[in-house]
């Protein structure tokens, strides 16, 4: 009897995404596969959902079914487990495969594209250290034509410690792994240096000690994610190419007080054995299990109504902010996808203006039939009023995206709920709720996309 795949994801799930992924299970297990038009739906019972979605247009004969589930992850965790066996995960199984996923080029964010995303290949090799790891690109703008030297010396590092980089052309000429420590040193230091002001991370080696600088203090605390991410590489790769004596990180800026137990950086610490320049670091607590299914996120709801409508209408998603999800650009009726700004005047904002920031649904959907755009705010049934609260924020996208790349459309306003008992909305802001026994309710005022979707969606399974 042949297994199944499983896909356990915190994002939702993208079809180009599952293609990748299946074309590369194919290759390492030697297996014909063929992939047709790839559709995700959610499995109903009985009308309810299940809470697993079922991907249908890729055959092979040595896979039966592939299902998809919302996992949520602690702590520093890679966007896709992916499990090939008969039975649903447990903690207790181990995955093929840990795959990252992004959309940023170093074109967009030199940091962002490679170091945020480094400490989640470090983190899992506590809970699997067998796991395959892997870094996938799902480029949506054009790659950048000459890698930045971070760049260069991020995904350097990857390469060091075993990740394999799926979906960009990289030369492998340049991209490969270090084989010394004295190589990390000399090419990390020959680097740009950082501006006036800042710490710059530098790398310096006696016979007994290495010294590794950069800062790790922002906004009050121990969370300065681009630093993390590439001092725990660092590290994890000096101490793979074989350093067994003191690793120290210097002019962190950290106090005793910042330095908590269950922090990410600080169990990546204890794992590699690294110190802080004057500083105790305490013994980790870490979590007993690197994930657990989701049965009470917000973004239940908005992944579940955004599946639907792409599988069971001709509508779909112009922009996606899923809670806890990588954010997407907004795409444009004619061009190319658009990175939203985060604030309508940075140099206010950061003068103190909170007022400066641009205030985003979690999705946004296009009915062409219809000529409408959907703005979506996805909120916990408990907090519904805060969810109708934020529906009066949208002006500003609005009028400078929405309005402007689709000038003829009608814009609604909605939110979608996960979570409760209830079988009944009266709110007619609420569009849509999924409860959690899996029922599927329509708000007295649902748009007729939502009304459309889930006819289809009942209609197919009866």
């Amino acid at each position: 009897m042949s297994e199944n795949l499983w896909f356990l994801t915190e994002e939702r799930p993208k079809k180009e995404v599952l293609q990748t992924i299946f074309q590369k299970f194919a290759k390492d297990y030697g297996f014909a596969v063929f992939v047709d038009t790839i559709r995700i739906f959610p499995i109903l019972d009985e009308n309810k959902f299940t809470f697993t979605y079922e991907v249908t247009g890729f055959r092979c004969n040595k896979v039966d079914k592939v299902y998809v589930k919302t996992i949520s992850g602690n702590s520093s965790f890679t966007d896709f487990l992916i499990f090939y066996q008969k039975n649903e995960p447990t903690l207790k199984d181990e995955p093929i495969y840990a795959i990252e996923e992004t959309k940023t080029d170093d074109k967009e964010s030199r940091n962002t594209g490679v170091y945020q995303r480094c400490s989640k290949f470090v983190f899992i090799q506590s809970y699997y250290p067998n796991v395959k790891k892997i870094m996938l690109y799902n480029l949506q703008i054009e790659q950048k034509i000459k890698p930045t030297s971070t760049y260069i010396f991020g995904t350097r590092l990857l390469l060091t410690l075993g990740v394999e980089i799926l979906g960009k052309k990289l030369d492998a000429k340049i991209f490969k792994p270090f084989k010394t420590i004295k190589e990390v040193i000399d090419l990390k230091n020959e680097m740009r240096k950082a501006p006036t002001g800042n710490v710059p991370i530098l790398i310096t080696k006696t016979s007994t000690k290495i010294e590794v600088s950069g800062r790790l203090f922002k906004s009050g605390g121990l969370s300065h994610d681009p630093n993390i991410g590439a001092l725990s590489i660092i590290c994890a790769v000096i101490r793979q190419l074989g350093w067994e004596n003191k690793l120290e990180i210097t002019q962190h800026g950290l106090e005793q007080k910042n330095v908590g137990k269950t922090n990410k950086f600080i169990q990546i610490a204890n794992k590699l054995s690294i110190s802080l320049q004057d500083l105790k670091v305490p013994k980790a607590e870490m979590n007993l299990n690197y994930w657990k299914y989701d049965t009470d996120g917000e973004k239940l709801g908005t992944i579940f109504i955004h599946l639907v409508v792409e599988n069971f209408t001709q509508g779909y998603s112009i922009f996606e902010n899923h809670a806890g999800c990588e954010k997407g650009y907004f795409i444009p009726l004619k061009g190319e996808p658009i990175p939203l700004e985060k604030y309508k005047d940075r140099e206010k904002y950061k003068s103190g203006d909170k007022n400066q920031i641009v205030h985003i649904p979690d999705l946004i959907l296009i009915d062409f039939g219809r000529s409408e755009v959907i703005n979506i705010e996805g909120k916990k049934y408990a907090f519904r009023k805060n969810g109708i609260a934020e529906l009066g924020n949208y002006d500003y996208i609005e009028n400078n995206y929405i309005l402007k790349h689709y000038p003829k459309f009608k814009i609604l306003r909605t939110v979608v709920l996960y979570g409760s008992k209830e079988e009944k909305i009266i709110e007619i802001e609420i569009g849509f709720l999924l409860n959690e026994n899996g029922q599927l309710v329509l708000g007295v005022k649902a748009p007729q996309l939502f009304k459309e979707a889930i006819k289809n969606l009942l209609d197919f399974w009866n």
